[in-house]
């Protein structure tokens, strides 16, 4: 793991075999509100879509639908350790709808569970969640759980009879009982003894209570609590044994991961380094060459093979092509090369870029069932790798797999980039010819009197070489139409489509 942070951004790279898998950015002056908790204010209910606006004092109202505002466990099935099982609330025979759960002008406390994007707000839910190191506290509601990633089923009823007899330290003898709080032990709890995981519940019940109490006197809209930093929030989440060593460029930064390692597990604090060489630790370990290539549609790969990632507004379609690649002896055994390899660097760059929702990945067609079934195992392989929920269904007939994929925070793309102001993130602006016709069309329907002296055209100089060229029918026709002479002026600061008209 490398973290580089300065006084303007924090960023965090995860490389699997000196590879980038993962990058989390942060922005100082931009920072995520995943995990903060808010007391809201409920702006609108609306009962055609069940779901509400709740002013949490971000620029817009964040949206709250009914299956996160209500007993619900089908969200604690998206938290990274979540499972779903049966919670001690009174069933009903029908979900409660949202008019009847919520009123305008009442307040709540509600957490963001996804990041505002340009035309959205933010999602909330009531049902807060606070992630310790080996435990999520879940306060209001009873749920016992153990994380999907624990696959032992030795190990899974070992750590679920730990929960049921948890009890929150500190507590009068024989007052308390069990925890009255839900409770899931994360990834990081696999092993985990009682004494060890009782710290972690410790700190998060009295973390629970004290926001309650500041909530209580609060007016909405106010932000009750934020989440760590992004450095510690990734050390908390993802730093473990498995990790060989981590890298900190940052002083202050190094620190502050040392003192938390050594609060919550001190086993992994000498693990850390601080990075003191000349230049930057992304160029030093080629993470910024990745960044860079991840912002671009074509990813080359070894074989000589290339796949193609071309976001949507609806989902993200994902093309493989064997390009330079002509293999060694058949053309279904390059085909199954040249998937097996895709797969890998498809899965690789899913999570390097954040890609989330309906995926679709157009394989290159391959005849025999066999091969086609290596390459679904090698896919399903490699997205067990990535902690995002995700879903995927079995090669199609046209050679298509679809995947669906959680997203939470802002990808790559939209953290990096802008929409280009000339296509406006079509990609594509007008060809020459075009631009040429529109031109004479604008100019023939002009109402003006007739010109005395030439007419002086502000072109860019691509549309100009367009009408001096291949195009030059269209230049002598508006002379024969407007009578004079029409000049060109070549300008590059001029936006391809644009043009201005100067009577000499």
């Amino acid at each position: 793991m490398l973290v580089e942070s300065d006084a303007h951004q924090t960023r965090i790279a995860v490389l699997e075999e000196d590879r980038p898998t993962e990058v989390f950015v942060e922005r100082h002056r931009h920072r995520g509100v995943v995990g903060n908790l808010y007391l809201g204010r409920v702006t609108r209910v609306l009962p055609g879509m069940q779901a509400a606006f709740v002013d949490i004092g971000l620029e817009r109202d964040a949206f709250l639908y009914v299956s996160d505002a209500g007993a619900s466990l089908t969200t604690l099935e998206e938290l990274e350790s979540g499972e779903s099982e049966v919670a001690d609330f009174e069933p009903r025979d029908e979900a409660p709808t949202i008019d009847e759960l919520l009123k305008a002008g009442q307040e709540l406390l509600v957490q963001v569970i996804k990041d505002p994007l340009p035309n959205k707000g933010a999602r909330v839910s009531t049902q807060v969640t606070l992630p310790g190191r080996y435990l999520v506290l879940l306060p209001t509601v009873r749920h016992l759980g153990v994380s999907r990633r624990i696959e032992d089923e030795e190990e899974r009823q070992r750590l679920r009879g730990i929960l049921e007899e948890l009890q929150i330290p500190g507590a009068p003898a024989g007052a308390g009982g069990p925890c009255p709080y839900g409770l899931i032990v994360r990834t990081a709890g696999e092993g985990k003894s009682r004494e060890e995981l009782e710290p972690d519940l410790a700190y998060l019940s009295t973390l629970w209570l004290r926001l309650r109490d500041t909530a209580a006197a609060a007016g909405a809209p106010t932000l009750i609590h934020s989440d760590l930093d992004l450095a510690r929030r990734v050390v908390r989440d993802l730093f473990s044994p498995s990790f060989s060593v981590l890298w900190v460029d940052g002083e202050e930064t190094f620190q502050r991961i040392v003192e938390f390692l050594d609060q919550v597990q001190p086993g992994l604090a000498a693990r850390v380094r601080l990075h003191r060489q000349e230049g930057s630790l992304f160029e030093r370990f080629g993470v910024e060459e990745e960044i860079a290539a991840a912002l671009r549609s074509k990813v080359w790969l070894k074989s000589g093979g290339y796949i193609v990632i071309n976001p949507t507004e609806a989902l993200v379609a994902i093309d493989v092509n064997t390009g330079r690649y002509v293999g060694q002896h058949n053309l279904e055994d390059t085909v199954l090369r040249t998937n097996l390899e895709a797969v890998r660097e498809i899965v690789r760059q899913i999570r390097l870029r954040d890609l989330g929702g309906i995926i679709v990945i157009d394989l290159i067609d391959m005849v025999e069932q066999e091969h086609r079934d290596r390459v679904f195992a090698a896919l399903a392989d490699e997205l067990r790798k990535d902690r995002s929920k995700n879903k995927v269904l079995n090669i199609s007939d046209f050679g298509l797999v679809e995947l669906t994929r959680k997203r939470s925070r802002t990808n790559l793309e939209r953290l990096f980039t802008q929409p280009c102001p000339y296509c406006e993130g079509s990609g594509r602006i007008q060809s020459l010819s075009t631009i040429c016709l529109n031109l004479r069309r604008e100019l023939l329907r002009l109402d003006r009197p007739p010109l005395e002296r030439e007419l002086l055209l502000r072109v860019h100089p691509d549309v100009a070489r367009a009408l001096q060229g291949e195009e030059r029918a269209i230049l002598d026709e508006l002379e024969r139409e407007l009578g004079v002479p029409v000049l060109l002026r070549g300008d590059p600061e001029l936006h391809h489509e644009r043009f201005d008209i100067l009577e000499g």
